[in-house]
C-alpha cells in the first residue's frame, strides 16, 4: 500500500509531536512547543544525511516537496544536496575569499595582493564579477583572455592562473565541478609563440655611470641614497624599501633582514661593503628613524613601490630595478665568483632539494669579499666616468 501523502489541512492543524513523513523523504517534524520544520532525510555518499528545509508556515508543502525532490534527484545523481540549499557566491565575492584566505601567507608589505586586484580587476571581474561561479564557463573566461592573450601574453597568464584559482576555490567548497580555466581551453587558446621576457638590465660596466647620473640627480636624499644601496647590496626593491635601523648590525657590518620581507620567507643576512655603510650614515644625516630611507624626511612613510622606476625613467637609464641584481650576477659570472656564492649573494632559493639539505651555511664571510669588491668596481668605475 503506498505511503499516504501528507495534506495542506493535516499540516496546518498537526500539534502533536514527531515526524510526519512524505515523499522524496520529506519529514515533517513537531516539536513539543508546536513549532514545525521540513526535514529531507536521504543518503549521500553512503551515509544517511537530515537536510532542514525551512519551518512551517513560512516553507509551505509544495515547496517543501520541490525542495525535496531536488535532493533527492541530486543525492541520486551522485552530488551532494547540501550544496544545493547554500547560496553560491558570485566571482566577485569569490575573488575576495580568495585573497583573504592567501593573505597570510603573503609578505607583509609586498605587492601580492595589488596584483592580484589589479589583474583580476581590469581584466575578468568586468565580465564575470557579478555571475555566480557556478554559472562560468569555459567560453566565459576565454572572452576575458582572448583580447589580450598575444598582446599582454605574461598578464594574460596571470590572470588564467588567478581565475583558476578562484574557480579551484569553488570546487573545494562543492559550488562546480570543473575548472573552466583549465584544460577545456588550454587547447583552445591559439600559442602567442612569444618567449619569457627578462628584466631590462645595464651591462654591469655601466651600472657605475648609472650610479653617478642618479648621485647627481635633483632627487631627495633618501631617493637617491636607497637606489645606491639597492644596486650596492644587490637586494631586492621590498627589502630597501622596508629597511630599518635595528635591522643594520654596524659594528658586524651586516644587515639582516627578516624573514617576512624576504622572497623565500627565510631570514637572510647581507654583507655591508664600507661604501654601503657611508651610504647609511648619510642616509642618518639626511633624516634618520625608521624606515631608513624616506622620500620626505620628516614622514615616517617608506619608499612608494614605483619610485625608483619614474627615477630611471626621468633620468633615461634603459634597465630596470631589478634588472642591478642581473647586472651584478653577470659581474660575477665574469669575475670567476663560484656560482655558490653568487646564488648567496642574491639571496635565490635553491631548487635542488637534495643539494639545499646540505647548504647549511649562508657563506657570509665569502659573500663579504664579494660585495666589498663589487662597491670597488662601482666606485673605481664611477671615478673613472
Amino acid at each position: 500500500m503506498p505511503r499516504k501523502k501528507l495534506t495542506d489541512a493535516f499540516v496546518r492543524c498537526v500539534d502533536r509531536a514527531g515526524k510526519y513523513g512524505d515523499e522524496h523523504g520529506l519529514i515533517l517534524r513537531v516539536r513539543p512547543t508546536g513549532s514545525k520544520q521540513w526535514i529531507w532525510r536521504g543518503t549521500v555518499a553512503g551515509r544517511r544525511v537530515d537536510l532542514g528545509l525551512g519551518g512551517y508556515p513560512y516553507t509551505t508543502l509544495r515547496e517543501a516537496r520541490e525542495r525535496a525532490f531536488e535532493c533527492r534527484k541530486a543525492s541520486r545523481a551522485g552530488r551532494d544536496p547540501r550544496v544545493l540549499n547554500r547560496r553560491c557566491p558570485t566571482f566577485a565575492e569569490a575573488v575576495e575569499t580568495v585573497i583573504a584566505m592567501h593573505r597570510p601567507s603573503w609578505r607583509p608589505g609586498g605587492e601580492s595582493e595589488a596584483n592580484w586586484r589589479r589583474t583580476l580587476g581590469t581584466y575578468a571581474v568586468p565580465r564575470l564579477g557579478q555571475m555566480q561561479v557556478d554559472r562560468i564557463t569555459s567560453a566565459d573566461v576565454m572572452a576575458v583572455l582572448q583580447p589580450i592573450w598575444n598582446q599582454k601574453a605574461v598578464t594574460a597568464r596571470r590572470v588564467r592562473q588567478r581565475i583558476g584559482a578562484v574557480m579551484r576555490w569553488a570546487i573545494a567548497q562543492g559550488h562546480r565541478p570543473d575548472n573552466p580555466a583549465g584544460d577545456p581551453i588550454t587547447a583552445a587558446l591559439p600559442r602567442n609563440g612569444r618567449q619569457s621576457r627578462h628584466f631590462k638590465a645595464l651591462p654591469h660596466r655601466e651600472v657605475a655611470r648609472a650610479l653617478a647620473t642618479v648621485r647627481e640627480s635633483s632627487s631627495a636624499p633618501g631617493v637617491r641614497l636607497s637606489f645606491e644601496f639597492l644596486v650596492l647590496t644587490a637586494a631586492r626593491s621590498g627589502e630597501v624599501r622596508g629597511a630599518c635601523w635595528d635591522e643594520i648590525d654596524e659594528e658586524a657590518a651586516v644587515w639582516r633582514v627578516p624573514g617576512v620581507r624576504t622572497k623565500t620567507g627565510r631570514p637572510h643576512r647581507v654583507p655591508l661593503s664600507r661604501r654601503a655603510l657611508e651610504v647609511l650614515e648619510e642616509a642618518r644625516a639626511a633624516g634618520g628613524g625608521d624606515p631608513i630611507f624616506r622620500a620626505v624626511p620628516s614622514r615616517r612613510r617608506p619608499l612608494a613601490t614605483g619610485v625608483w622606476r619614474v627615477l630611471l625613467r626621468r633620468l633615461r637609464i634603459d634597465a630596470t630595478v631589478h634588472g642591478f641584481r642581473s647586472s651584478f650576477r653577470d659581474w660575477c659570472g665574469e669575475t670567476g665568483v663560484p656560482r655558490e656564492v653568487a646564488e648567496a649573494c642574491l639571496a635565490h632559493a635553491i631548487r635542488n632539494q637534495a643539494e639545499a639539505a646540505y647548504a647549511r651555511s649562508d657563506l657570509l664571510e665569502r659573500r663579504r669579499a664579494v660585495m666589498e669588491a663589487w662597491a670597488g668596481y662601482c666606485l673605481q668605475r664611477w671615478r673613472n666616468v
